[in-house]
């Protein structure tokens, strides 16, 4: 056997094949980018930040609006008085629980503005012993110009079932020694302010709470009435 010398003398050896990366193709029917919904949701957008702005826009108008409307009219609550209260008859009956009363009561009514007039469309009134109603009455309407008052009566007069618990009844015992009782007159309102050309309307209230002193044979109860503010709420 011939020695061997290391060379080699037969066909010759293909280089080794270079690997190729594999990618695939997107596919024509699904996948991918939808141009349509990329369009849609581009809309979307738009139109919820158009009305967002719009909105932010109405929300500054209206506080610029109210502002300058303040500046303008400073716009102050209407004021109500009950400068007169007389009681003559305010009996319950253990009977039945039947309220007999006669309450006249006189009030005024004030607006303060300069630049505002007041409508009072309806008003009525209602007269409360602890949270029982025992009569209403409806006032005349009017209209209350700038700075102006105007003073109105009425009077609450009959009988009503009246049905008050142990700790109010003793309320009125106490009431009826002392001959001066807690009443409340509560007011409803319509009402419609005139600026200028506008006339938005109003569904107020007046609250009062009344001490009044029962007036029996010409003489008052151990103190007279006092004037009394009352609580304005919108």
């Amino acid at each position: 056997m011939s020695n061997l010398n290391g060379a080699y003398y037969g066909p010759s050896i293909p280089p080794p094949e270079k690997k190729t990366r594999a990618y695939n193709r997107p596919s024509r029917g699904g996948g991918g980018c939808n141009p349509f919904s990329w369009c849609f949701s581009c809309i979307c957008g738009c139109i919820f930040n158009l009305i967002f702005q719009i909105l932010i826009t109405i929300l500054v108008l209206l506080g610029i609006a109210v502002l300058v409307f303040w500046l303008i009219f400073r716009p102050n609550a209407p004021k109500f008085h009950v400068n007169e209260a007389t009681l003559t008859q305010f009996t319950l009956s253990t009977d039945n629980n039947t309220l007999y009363y006669n309450l006249a009561v006189n009030m005024t009514f004030r607006n303060p503005n300069k630049r505002i007039g007041i409508y009072y469309d309806r008003i009525e009134a209602n007269a409360e012993y602890h949270d029982k109603r025992f009569d209403t009455g409806y006032l005349d309407t009017f209209y209350l110009g700038h700075k102006k008052e105007r003073n109105v009566g009425t009077v609450f007069s009959g009988e009503q079932i009246v049905v008050l618990g142990n700790g109010d009844k003793s309320k009125y015992d106490q009431e009826s020694r002392d001959a001066v009782y807690n009443i409340d007159l509560k007011l409803k309102l319509k009402m419609r302010l005139k600026v200028g050309w506008a006339k938005p309307k109003f569904k107020p209230k007046f609250e009062c709470d009344l001490r009044v002193p029962l007036t029996t044979g010409g003489r008052v109860g151990s103190s007279g009435f006092q004037r009394t503010k009352c609580d304005f709420d919108w």
